[in-house]
Parts: C-alpha cells; sequence; structure tokens
C-alpha cells in the first residue's frame, strides 16, 4: 500500500494534467474537420479560463490564436498537452513536452497497443515519464469538465453538469454518454477518457476524483485492469462512492483450465468479487450505470434495511414491492404508530400498512405531511415516493410539495428517491427533482433499484478492511523446494503428494498420504499409516481421478489393498493407454463430513485469487462457489461462508449439527496466503474435497492439487 507521501505525490503530478491551467495543442489545425482543429475550437467554445495555446510548424495563428512552431518555443509555463499528431511523432512530441516541464500530455492520436504496436506506446512513455510528465492516453477521446469550462476532447460538447465523474475505457462509448446526459437529465462534472492506459490509469483517476471537490460518486466503464490489485487499493482507500460496470466478462481460459477452479473462474466472477473487496457499487447495464451514477452522487447511504414505499396507486406499488424484494430490500410492514399517523392523512380505503397508497385522490395535502412524517421517523431507513399523473393534481406541484416535504423534515442523512410514472408534465417535474437534488426515475422499479445501490454501499463500505492475513508462519522454502524439484523434471503439475507437501509446509491439515509405486510398497505403506486407507492413481495425464476409475476408499486390510492397487493400475490403463503413472497413493481415511473446495487460480488483472464452494464431485455442474482477492482475514473469509448457496448446510441445516466454520475461515485464510506467497510459482490449485467436521473438530484436506504458472 503506498505510503501518504507517495499517494499525495501522484495527485500533484495528476492535478496540472486535469486541471490545467494552461494548454498546448500540439497538432492543431486551421482546416475544419481535422482532430488538430477540433480540440483548439472545442476547448475555445466550453468557455476555458486558461492560457491556450496552438502548436503547429507552418501555420502563424489558428482559431485567432498565436501558434508556435514546438511546444519548446513557448514562452512561460505549460500545464498539459493535448495531442493530436500521427502515431510516429509522438515519442518525439512528448520529449519536448517533457523538456519544457508540461505536467501531463492527453495523448488522443491512436495506433498504439490497440493495433500492436506496443513498442512505440512504450517509448512515448519513456519519453514522457524520464521527465516526470504523466501521460492520458493514448487513443482516447480526452478531457471533459465543466467545473473547470474545458473540454479537451473531440466530443462536440460538456456533459450536462452533475455530481458525478466519468472514466471510461472507451472512447465511443464516452461520447455517446456525454450525449445522452442531455436526454436522461443526469449529469456529471467531468468525462475522462483513459484508451490503452499506458501510464495513467482507472486506480490513478480514482485516487485523483476522490480528492476533487467537484465530484461526489465516481463512475467506471471497466475493460480491463493493468494492476487489479493497485485498484482494490485505490478503491478500499475512496471516501466517496464508486459505482462500476465491467465489460467483457466471458470466462477467460475456463476451456483450458486443468484445475475445478480455472473452470469455474471468470472474469465477471472474478470482478465482482473485487468489487466487493474494494466496496464498489456495481451497475448490471448502462441505464443502470446512469441510475446508480445519479443517487449515488445525491443521497447518503440507506443505513438499515427498512424501506418504505409510498404511492398514490396501487399498481405501482405491487412493482416497486416486487422490485424491493429483487433488489435485497425486502418490505417490512411499518409499526403501529407509522400506520395510525398515515390513516389521519388518505382516505378510509387507503392503506397504511407499507407500501402506503395514498389513492388516486392524493394531492398536496396527503404527499406533504406523510412524507414529512416518514423522513423523521427512526424506523424508516430509505424512502420511495411513488406518484401516477392524474387529472387531480399537476406533477411539478407534487414534485415540490416532496422537495418541501423532505428539507422541512430537516433529515439529510436518509435517502429518499421517487417515481413518476406519466407524460410531458410528469417528466418536466422529474426534471425538476433531480436539477433539486431528489434522484427520480420513469418506473419504480429504477427508483427502488437506485435506493438498493445507496443500501448495498453501505454494506459494502462497512465491510472494507486492509489487506492482511492471520495465516500460520508460512515455511516457503520447503514448499518452494517441492516445486523446484518438479520444475527441474519438466512438469507444469504437481502429483497429490507433492501438492499436499506444499499445503503442509503452509499449516493446511491435509490426510498423511504417500506414494507407492509398487503393490508391495502400497501394502507397507498401508500397514505404516494405519487401516482403513484410501488408494488412489497418481498420474499427470488423469487429472480427475474418480472419472477413470482410479480411486478405492475405506480400505480396512493388506489383502484390500493388493487387489485396490491392481484395480487402480488397470482402469487407469483402460481410462488412457498412453498416461504416465507415478504410482499410487496410499492416504489414511478421513472420518466423513460436508464436503467443500477451496481453490485458486492467478487472474491476469489481480494476481492469486482464491474459491470458496461446495466440494465433491458435482462442483462444476453446482457451481455453488464465491471468489476473493487474495490474502483475506479469517474475518473476511467467514462472510464468505454465508455466501454460497449451501451455507445453511454449514450452519447446521435439517437437525445437522453446525460445522466447524472458525476452522474452516482459518484454514481459507492460510490457503489464500499461501498462493499470495508463492504467486510466482502457482498458477491454479485445489483442495477437493475438504471435509469440515462439526464445531470444534476441525476439518481435513483429502485430495490437492497444483498446477505450475508457466514460465
Amino acid at each position: 500500500m503506498p505510503t501518504d507521501k507517495r499517494l499525495a505525490d501522484r495527485l500533484v503530478a495528476l492535478e496540472g494534467l486535469i486541471r490545467p491551467k494552461s494548454i498546448a495543442i500540439v497538432g492543431a489545425s486551421s482546416t475544419p474537420g481535422k482532430i488538430g482543429y477540433s480540440a483548439v475550437k472545442n476547448i475555445q467554445d466550453s468557455g476555458y479560463q486558461g492560457r491556450l495555446v496552438p502548436i503547429n510548424p507552418n501555420d502563424p495563428e489558428i482559431l485567432g490564436l498565436k501558434a508556435y512552431k514546438s511546444v519548446l518555443d513557448v514562452p512561460g509555463e505549460i500545464d498539459a498537452a493535448v495531442i493530436t499528431v500521427p502515431a510516429r511523432l509522438v515519442a518525439q512530441v512528448a520529449d519536448e513536452c517533457g523538456r519544457k516541464g508540461v505536467k501531463g500530455l492527453i495523448i488522443i492520436t491512436s495506433g498504439f497497443s490497440e493495433i500492436g504496436r506496443r513498442e512505440l506506446e512504450e517509448e512515448v512513455v519513456r519519453a514522457a515519464t524520464q521527465h516526470g510528465t504523466r501521460v492520458l492516453g493514448p487513443n482516447i477521446v480526452g478531457i471533459l469538465s465543466n467545473s473547470d469550462k474545458l473540454n479537451a476532447s473531440f466530443a462536440p460538447f460538456l456533459p450536462l453538469p452533475g455530481k458525478s465523474s466519468l472514466v471510461s475505457q472507451s472512447g465511443a462509448l464516452l461520447v455517446a454518454m456525454c450525449a445522452a446526459t442531455v436526454v436522461r437529465y443526469v449529469g456529471f462534472d467531468k468525462l475522462i477518457s483513459v484508451g490503452n492506459m499506458a501510464d495513467v490509469d482507472i486506480a490513478d483517476l480514482t485516487e485523483w476524483l476522490d480528492q476533487d471537490g467537484a465530484t461526489r460518486c465516481i463512475t467506471l466503464y471497466i475493460e480491463g485492469l493493468r494492476n487489479g490489485r493497485r485498484f482494490i487499493e485505490a478503491a478500499s482507500r475512496a471516501t466517496k462512492p464508486i459505482v462500476a460496470i465491467k465489460a467483457g466478462v466471458s470466462a477467460h481460459g475456463a476451456a483450458a483450465a486443468a484445475s475445478h477452479t480455472g473452470s469455474l473462474a471468470g472474469a465477471a466472477k472474478v470482478y465482482e468479487a473485487a468489487f466487493a473487496q474494494a466496496g464498489v457499487v456495481t451497475a448490471t447495464d448502462l441505464n443502470n450505470l446512469f441510475d446508480r451514477s445519479l443517487v449515488l452522487s445525491l443521497q447518503p447511504p440507506m443505513k438499515g434495511d427498512n424501506l418504505f414505499i409510498l404511492t398514490n396507486g396501487g399498481g405501482v406499488g405491487v412493482l416497486a414491492t416486487d422490485a424491493a424484494e429483487r433488489f435485497g430490500l425486502p418490505l417490512q410492514f411499518a409499526p403501529a404508530d407509522i400506520q395510525a399517523e398515515l390513516r389521519k392523512h388518505m382516505p378510509e380505503y387507503g392503506s397504511a400498512k407499507n407500501p402506503a397508497d395514498l389513492t388516486g385522490m392524493a394531492g398536496k395535502d396527503m404527499y406533504y405531511p406523510t412524507v414529512r412524517y416518514l423522513m423523521s421517523h427512526p424506523w424508516v431507513d430509505g424512502l420511495v415516493v411513488l406518484y401516477c399523473e392524474t387529472s387531480l393534481t399537476v406533477p411539478i406541484e407534487i414534485a415540490k410539495t416532496i422537495k418541501q416535504a423532505v428539507d422541512d423534515s430537516g433529515f439529510k442523512d436518509k435517502p429518499i428517491t421517487a417515481s413518476f410514472v406519466g407524460g410531458k408534465d410528469a417528466n418536466e417535474a422529474m426534471k425538476w427533482l433531480m436539477e433539486n437534488g431528489l434522484p427520480t426515475y420513469e418506473v419504480p422499479d429504477k427508483a427502488v433499484n437506485a435506493i438498493a445501490a445507496l443500501r448495498e454501499y453501505a454494506r459494502i463500505r462497512s465491510r472494507i478492511t486492509a489487506y492482511s492475513s492471520e495465516a500460520a508462519p508460512l515455511q516457503a522454502e520447503g514448499a518452494r523446494a517441492v516445486i523446484g524439484k518438479a520444475r527441474a523434471e519438466g512438469r507444469e503439475a504437481l502429483n497429490e503428494v507433492e501438492a499436499k507437501a506444499v499445503f503442509e509446509a503452509y499449516g493446511l491439515p491435509v490426510t498423511k498420504t504417500a506414494l507407492a509405486r509398487s503393490e508391495d510398497e502400497a501394502a507397507a505403506l498401508a500397514r505404516k499409516t494405519g487401516f482403513p486407507v484410501v488408494l488412489k492413481i497418481v498420474s499427470p495425464d488423469i487429472l480427475h481421478k474418480s472419472d477413470a476409475g482410479g480411486v478405492k476408499v475405506d480400505i480396512k486390510d493388506e489383502a484390500g489393498v493388493r487387489t485396490a492397487y491392481k484395480a487402480i493400475m488397470a482402469a487407469a490403463k483402460a481410462y488412457k493407454a498412453d498416461a504416465k503413472i507415478e504410482g499410487v497413493a496410499v492416504q489414511e481415511m478421513a472420518p466423513a463430513g460436508v464436503e467443500v473446495i477451496l481453490g485458486s487460480v492467478n487472474d491476469p488483472s489481480f494476481g492469486p485469487t482464491i474459491m470458496f464452494g461446495l466440494g465433491g464431485i458435482f462442483v462444476e455442474v453446482l457451481k455453488d462457489v464465491t471468489f476473493r482477492v487474495a490474502p483475506v482475514t479469517a474475518a473476511q473469509a467467514e462472510r464468505m461462508l454465508d455466501e454460497i448457496q449451501a451455507a445453511p448446510i454449514l450452519r447446521g441445516a435439517r437437525g445437522e449439527k453446525p460445522r466447524d466454520r472458525k476452522a474452516l475461515a482459518a484454514v481459507l485464510a492460510s490457503y489464500s496466503a499461501m498462493i499470495r506467497d508463492l504467486e510466482d510459482e502457482v498458477g491454479e490449485s485445489d483442495a477437493n474435497p475438504v471435509l469440515v467436521y462439526e464445531d470444534g473438530r476441525g476439518l481435513k484436506i483429502v485430495d490437492a492439487r497444483i498446477i505450475l504458472k508457466k514460465k
């Protein structure tokens, strides 16, 4: 984790890039239709108050501004440079800007790593950063900022002003969202395009926007993260809400994965886990990203679970009730005192339970006292107000009444959203409410989803803890020796005996296991281990032993060992005639328990990532698993136990005794520390099944697998 000084230094370096007091346009043009022309004109048209300097070796004046042949010829300081010259010239320009003391480059030019020219991109970054100049891009739209009156981009205009700021890896999407702000009534203060992220990345911008006075919510469109761990650290330190959508969530490498975990870990699941660890609220689609950005920028977190819905129509009330359950906030009937008070302000045929239906007769005289009362009542943690347009009421008057009631209640730490269903007048009322700080949506389920985002934000932020591990002291030397031997033999995976030796080096409770290369040796090892025993085939070519008939359990004597040994060898050869057989593992027979799985993958963005779920032979069928980026503490691991569908089994369902959750969480934390420590060696791993016993009796890892990281 960076020190405070390092963070402060990064923020200072970005200030001149994002909020420049002077800008040079390198590649400025006097020809309409060229990006260099648009870049100058857009900055002028946006009302930018700083110094604007065009750079062009041929034109002495562009759009009324004196132009210079090179940035080195410009007198005085330049904070940022917008670069639009051809890709082959960008490195030279970056060096000149660095020598000039330019703080940041906004490289609009494309033609770099996005088309395979990574070396050219790296040359640009080296040329800039050797002088301490930061690089945004290349291949970006640019930066737009309402609070700075700056459109340093080729987007045609600034977005509708708002309290969120958007960072997008897609330039085209950023331009489209800029245009959409006007028709959606959802504004942004800043839109920042990051393109290839050759230098400045989403983690850098998250840190900077968290300190930006004009930004209340950080909105992210993410296609991939270069350094996922740095993003988690930056986001988890943020004091402002972050809402993100991850595009490109197909499983990466699942088809070729050699472990259960590898086949189950996809981009969606890993990013979902990482966002949860970082305290990031997720969005399901672009509309949802708009909706959640709006509410997170305007309303406080919802600190409890008691949501109240107030409506003037039963239909929209039912839809909102369904949505509340769907989004994790099922409604509870209101206490008697709330119901008694609400009945004073509605017809006798209204309902005060929750949702409360004021009926179609509801006007200002009903909405005002009920909204004000509900906002002030301690039982209510969040309020959704619904309105269906009727001939008896004027939407804008209802909107102003709701806002007045909220203000008069005096409560600013309790969230409220609204939905106005109707025509043009209802839309105008919604626009007015949003301009006055109350998020309003055209359908009730969006209003409920928005307030659910505020509850989600409160929950995940309360769980944020620093990265640490409560694992036993590490014994990496012995583990690395086992791995080194396998690599020296040219193997890409450890056999079960070796994998268990690595696990045991980190204090994980594995079953006693030894390798037999003959029937006699198997019999001798069984006697030493003590009956009953389990025999398993050990072969790098047979990863799923049960499928090959390579497992025999509950063997009670020497004769049984010899019979099982012969049967396993025959089954293995029948399953795969050319399989390399290393021998047969002789293992202590562990008592029956609840079967779970621990697993890991080395994710391209986040590195070592652990999995927990229901184990056994059907793990890939049921897919009842959850993920975290490693390492995790025992407390964090214990929360993972509650996230799978089979969680009630561990707590003791249907008369069964509770399982040893504390021991399981401790082992999961130690396991996560192991794969973090061995991240340069381990690509994938499984402990499956892990048998979990009754509370206080611990657990046993029955089978283990480690696939080495390719080097």
